[in-house]
């Protein structure tokens, strides 16, 4: 929903939208009390530094002004403006940037689309780890109510996990509805269970004050630089109310931050380190300051709303990489994917099964890996601010090229920006032999296949481009021939005037052809939707050839036969009953002159094998496709 939608709601519709919001944007950020200060408290004791008063105040300034500073006035303040007609994320970021840049700026675009691809790349990574690390910390509160249910963690959270992957596959349509009322209860918690922390050492809200942050960075730089590796974990999932923007609108989702998600973390915060002052003895290496705040007769029902909690923040994150990989597949920055839709009402309810079972056994491999969530935290952060420092440079292009912001004024913010985004990076990059290596490397692998993927397809198209003949010839020649003509429609699928390959072996190998022939082109928009009356062009040509181009934005799913319905707006004779679609299998053979890597041209081909044919991917009616296979050398 975009932000002009929101500006004329009722009050009660816009609380709706805000609890909306709670329950799908805030998932991740709300659920790093179970572990944030955990592992902050825990370097602070691996770098053998007493927990006094000192430290711990320091400690909560430095959360609470780093949340301030990256939630409040980076993404909510600023980064949500750059919205493309209501929807954020990296790719809509990225889809205003040609806007702004001339037509020379070739090498200028091929940075900003690499940029783009490696903050998908990231988010990949993070969508495997946020699950894990969610779910597992959840899990860790059974030892807390009881030491003998301590080898029942790992078991319990890799049912949970392949449980809750299975159930993606019937959409979150149905349950959805009571995400938001769950999550409200969980803040709600959060935010009493913190001010029964503080309510036994109430002058722990003097951190507060920039100041202890100050002066513990002025006495112990090293500690604080290392920390920062662990307070970031405090802002994880910051990046998702700009990547979730387009659901809800950004006032829903300043009024659900504000009036409740928070509060209630500041406020928790501050409440497990008040209770960890309040704590008479030294905490051991087990003591966990979240579940200390909980009364021991309420542990095992705060351990079932934690475990609902991770669920609805792992449902959010896992959605969100949906999204996105349904974005790059639309750019052409993937292959095609199966994209299943649960919801009838709802464009956003998407499904991609092969996406979900490598997502599955990605996050059975890092919790065998990492069995514990002080280990699992040495693989998270380093993906998250990767993409914020990323979404910072990217958010600097739109300001300086498509908003024409003062170069000073771009240079200023953009650098303080940057500064903290770098800080943060470096901080986690000291956890990279720990673990942070895991989330590089799922990265690093997203990368390849997307950037193999973009790579190929332009080689691939570049070369069916010079073999292949104008559309204008084909007909001349068509008409020389007195090639016989059938009753019907024949719709081919082509990127450009030229003529399908599909088009041409037909007439070939069949020697007749339909009397009316439409040759249909999916341009793919810089919009996240393109309004209907926008959507379709119609050309005709000579002979019964009908040109159709469509118009289909980067959160839509392109769908030929609702294209031509719609195209009847505009003279075309549309029968759906004599229509037959034509669409080609291009088979890649890796050993064409192509300037790629060997590997890169294998990996290609493998890629184009696996993808899904143009009958799923363009909702083509399956027993009105007729499919002709070319080979095609890379």
């Amino acid at each position: 929903m975009s932000h002009e939608r929101t500006q004329h709601l009722s009050p009660k519709a816009l609380a709706a939208l805000a609890i909306g919001a709670v329950g799908v944007v805030f998932g991740d950020i709300g659920t790093s009390p179970l572990y944030a200060l955990k592992e902050s408290f825990a370097h602070l004791q691996d770098l053998g530094q007493a927990m006094d008063e000192v430290y711990v105040r320091g400690l909560l300034s430095l959360v609470f002004w780093l949340v301030v500073f990256v939630v409040n006035i980076k993404y909510i303040f600023l980064i949500t403006r750059a919205s493309n007609r209501g929807e954020g994320g990296i790719f809509a970021l990225l889809s205003l940037i040609p806007r702004g840049l001339s037509a020379k700026s070739r090498r200028g675009r091929f940075i900003m689309s690499m940029l783009a691809i490696a903050g998908a790349g990231l988010l990949f990574g993070d969508g495997i780890i946020t699950p894990s690390i969610s779910v597992l910390s959840a899990m860790e509160g059974l030892k807390v109510a009881n030491p003998v249910l301590e080898p029942a963690i790992i078991p319990a959270t890799l049912a949970i996990l392949v449980g809750f992957f299975y159930f993606q596959q019937f959409g979150t349509a149905r349950i959805g509805v009571v995400f938001g009322p769950v999550m409200v209860v969980w803040f709600s918690v959060l935010a009493v269970l913190g001010l029964f922390g503080i309510m036994q050492k109430p002058d722990i809200l003097g951190a507060v004050n920039p100041m202890y942050a100050i002066e513990m960075i002025r006495l112990h730089p090293f500690e604080v630089f290392v920390l920062l590796g662990s307070i970031v974990l405090c802002v994880t999932g910051a990046e998702a109310l700009y990547a979730d923007m387009g659901h809800f609108g950004i006032k829903p989702i300043r009024l659900g931050w504000y009036l409740l998600v928070g509060p209630a973390l500041i406020l928790n915060y501050f409440g497990q380190g008040a209770v960890l002052l309040a704590t008479s003895a030294a905490p051991g290496e087990d003591f966990n300051p979240f579940y200390a705040l909980v009364p021991d007769a309420l542990v095992i029902p705060m351990v079932v709303l934690a475990t609902l909690a991770t669920i609805i923040a792992s449902q959010a994150m896992i959605s969100g990489v949906f999204s996105i990989a349904r974005q790059a597949i639309r750019l052409n920055q993937l292959p095609r994917l199966e994209v299943v839709h649960t919801s009838k009402d709802q464009e956003g309810q998407i499904y991609l099964p092969s996406l979900n079972g490598l997502m599955l056994v990605g996050c059975l491999i890092t919790v065998l890996l990492f069995p514990s969530s002080t280990e699992l935290a040495g693989a998270y952060g380093i993906a998250v601010t990767l993409d914020m420092a990323i979404t910072t440079v990217l958010f600097a292009v739109v300001a300086r090229r498509f908003w024409r912001w003062r170069r000073r004024w771009v240079m200023l913010l953009i650098g303080l920006f940057l500064v903290v985004d770098l800080l943060l990076v470096s901080a986690n990059m000291l956890k990279l032999v720990s673990g942070g290596w895991f989330a590089l490397l799922i990265a690093l692998l997203a990368f390849i296949v997307m950037s193999t993927w973009v790579q190929g397809s332009f080689h691939i198209g570049k070369k069916l481009a010079e073999d292949s003949q104008s559309i204008h010839e084909f007909l001349a020649e068509l008409w020389t021939d007195a090639i016989p003509r059938v009753p019907g429609t024949a719709v081919f699928l082509t990127t450009n005037y030229n003529t399908p390959l599909a088009l041409k072996h037909f007439v070939e190998h069949a020697h007749v052809l339909h009397q009316q022939v439409v040759l249909v082109t999916i341009v793919s928009s810089n919009l996240p939707v393109v309004p209907a009356a926008r959507q379709i062009r119609v050309e005709w040509l000579p002979d019964g050839v009908w040109k159709i181009t469509a118009l289909c934005g980067f959160m839509e799913s392109p769908n030929i036969p609702r294209f031509l319905e719609r195209a009847r707006a505009h003279g075309f004779n549309f029968d759906p009953d004599q229509t037959t679609y034509f669409a080609r299998r291009t088979s890649v053979v890796p050993t064409g002159s192509a300037p790629m890597a060997g590997w890169r041209k294998r990996l290609y081909a493998a890629l184009s094998r696996n993808s899904v044919d143009a009958t799923r991917s363009f909702n083509l009616p399956p027993d009105r496709v007729v499919d002709f296979g070319a080979q095609v050398e890379l």
